[in-house]
């Protein structure tokens, strides 16, 4: 069953999406996946994205929305990935008024709720994907449950991000633990190094901060995360897939070969469970 639970968040092949959208598709089916999480459409339309993955034999599952989106159109993002299938929407990233402490934040909490309704009410799911920045304490309280406990399970649910988890301070199979029920999907991320102030130059957030070089992502099982400890907990927590994501290659491979070094390794971890 697990073999064929595993997704793929396709900023991670972004650039070959840009150049061949079907054929790179069919590329991370043959691989090995078995649905892909969105992360834009590429001037595609949602019926067309739709055909493509059945065609391919691709679960549609999930999609990326920026945050700023979601506010200003929440019925129409809703329905636009409502047609190519996905049965989760998540808001991925906080551009820095919008995080935890900024002036923004309440409208974080405002519209997740907004979004979150539109969502149940077209049958659909909508999560969170964390970065390391809701790691800070408000009250004492991690930002990010601040989150998940002003916004109720019934309209949010959880999307944790295992390498930023980790690279907050915190251990990425027990946070994962912590919203046993409210899981239903877990992003599976590797890396090298320690955090340095420029990091999310990694993920094409450029800012002004000294540039540090010790922090890399790698495939999955390449750097230094408990894999098999994270996907224990994963699926005895009541995930129900598990969505790679490298969003820079390294070791000398390009990001598909990043992405099939990911899924042969998570394949192989997943023998193990029915």
């Amino acid at each position: 069953m697990w073999k064929d639970k595993v997704g793929l968040q396709l900023f991670s092949v972004r650039d070959e999406l840009q150049k061949d959208f079907e054929g790179t598709l069919r590329k991370v089916k043959e691989m090995g996946y078995s649905a892909v999480e969105f992360a834009g459409l590429y001037g595609n339309a949602p019926g067309d994205v739709k055909r493509m993955c059945e065609e391919i034999g691709l679960v549609p599952l999930s999609a990326h929305v920026p945050f700023q989106e979601m506010k200003e159109d929440p019925e129409g993002v809703v329905e636009s990935y409502k047609q190519v299938g996905c049965q989760y929407i998540v808001i991925p990233y906080l551009t820095e008024e919008y995080r935890p402490g900024a002036e923004k934040f309440d409208e974080v909490l405002k519209y997740a709720k907004i979004v979150g309704e539109v969502c149940a009410r077209k049958g659909m799911v909508l999560q969170y994907h964390n970065h390391d920045f809701e790691f800070v304490k408000i009250d004492g309280e991690y930002a990010l449950d601040v989150l998940y406990r002003e916004v109720g399970p019934e309209l949010l649910q959880t999307q944790i991000d295992t390498c930023w988890v980790n690279v907050a301070g915190e251990n990425p199979a027990a946070y994962v633990r912590k919203y046993a029920g409210r899981i239903p999907t877990v992003h599976l991320k590797d890396f090298t190094g320690e955090k340095t102030e420029k990091m999310y130059d990694l993920i094409g957030i450029e800012d002004d901060k000294e540039k540090g070089k010790a922090f890399e992502f790698r495939p999955v099982g390449k750097g230094r995360q408990d894999i098999p400890a994270i996907v224990a907990a994963a699926i005895e927590s009541g995930a129900k897939w598990l969505i790679v994501e490298q969003d820079e290659p390294s070791m000398g491979l390009d990001r598909m070969g990043c992405a099939r070094e990911s899924v042969e390794y998570l394949l192989d971890v997943l023998k193990s469970y029915s």
